[in-house]
């Protein structure tokens, strides 16, 4: 039986994609897995999947911060350095024969320790600028799997592979899960997602313009944990976390959406029109770079941050916007993680 470490962290972004490969695996019997992180979002995620989980403690690059932030990361090469030995006894415990990273600054230092044990890598990098911690991981590494062809050709190892997409996500039944919501059959829905911890700047916007939404639409709201409020408004139901995320997809007719890639790809392959909000603030600018690519070929319709105030007008255009909903229908997307697995069984037979 072979052994695979999966790694990577962060965010939600980070984590799902990699439980899209480890389900599959499972699946056939043959793969044993194990996963390694920080005490983080990655091992709450994993946890609920009773996957085997080595928790090492990860420095992160701080985006601003000032004179705090620079301290920190001036102890940076000294906690990646022992995070790097964390990362290599987990390691000789587990004896993988592969380890795959789906990026974040939580792969790195397992990255490094796998490289140095001679043990093969693969990473795959979601959105269509790379992060910094597969830009230094990519020498590391086998190949650089890649969501955007684009990204790709900007790696000497680069590979265009697409991404992995849960393939639950599919297997929700329409009617049902709108039962579930007490949902009209006949009421058009706007599933509103922040991502894993759900989004202040999303939750505040909906719900100041909650009364306008709700004359047109049912709004399905997945908030965030520790995010929900009093309410007994008409046609708005309000979840902190949804266990069944494709129920929650079956039931919509739209999605208001951060632009991180996991989101995107899976929206895409559901083929639901979208509104997606970058994230603005302290970032490297991939969630903005991720929309414009999909709105410029007509898949998806972005609302800057800083334009919030017309979220509701935004999502009554979004409905009445039948070329998106053809245009969607026209599009065939790569299957990402049936190529992803391809590589992960090639990298191994050798």
């Amino acid at each position: 039986m072979k052994k695979i470490l999966f790694t990577g962290g962060g965010s939600a972004g980070h984590v799902i994609p990699n439980l899209a490969l480890i389900n599959e695996l499972l699946s056939d019997g043959k793969t044993d897995v194990c996963y390694m992180g920080t005490n983080g979002i990655e091992k709450s995620i994993v946890a609920a999947k009773n996957i085997p989980f080595y928790e090492i403690r990860c420095p992160k690059l701080i985006r601003g911060g000032g004179i705090k932030g620079l301290w920190k990361n001036l102890k940076i090469p000294r906690t990646f350095s022992q995070a790097v030995k964390q990362a290599e006894k987990g390691l000789r415990l587990f004896q993988p024969d592969l380890v795959f990273s789906k990026g974040g600054y939580v792969a790195l230092p397992v990255l490094f320790a796998a490289r140095k044990m001679r043990i093969p890598c693969l990473t795959h990098e979601s959105d269509l600028s790379a992060g910094l911690a597969n830009k230094l991981a990519a020498k590391k590494c086998h190949r650089v799997l890649t969501s955007f062809p684009e990204t790709a050709e900007k790696f000497k190892n680069g590979k265009y592979t697409g991404a992995p997409v849960r393939r639950e996500i599919f297997s929700a039944n329409r009617a049902a899960a709108r039962q579930k919501y007490g949902i009209p059959p006949s009421q058009k829905v706007l599933l509103v997602l922040g991502g894993g911890s759900g989004s202040v700047a999303i939750n505040q916007a909906v719900r100041a313009q909650i009364k306008k939404l709700t004359e047109f639409c049912f709004v399905l709201h997945i908030c965030g944990k520790g995010n929900r409020v009093e309410s007994t408004l008409k046609n708005y139901a309000q979840e902190e976390f949804v266990s069944d995320i494709g129920e929650a997809y079956a039931c919509a007719d739209l999605v208001l959406s951060r632009a991180g890639a996991g989101a995107i790809f899976e929206i895409l392959a559901l083929k639901k029109p979208s509104v997606l909000v970058p994230l603005a603030g302290a970032t490297r600018g991939d969630q903005r770079q991720n929309a414009e690519y999909f709105r410029k070929r007509g898949l998806c319709r972005v609302l800057p941050q800083d334009n919030l105030q017309a979220l509701a007008d935004e999502i009554e255009r979004a409905f009445a916007d039948h070329e998106l909903s053809l245009r969607l229908q026209e599009h065939v997307p790569e299957n990402g993680t049936k190529n992803v697995l391809l590589e992960i069984e090639e990298l191994l037979r050798l």
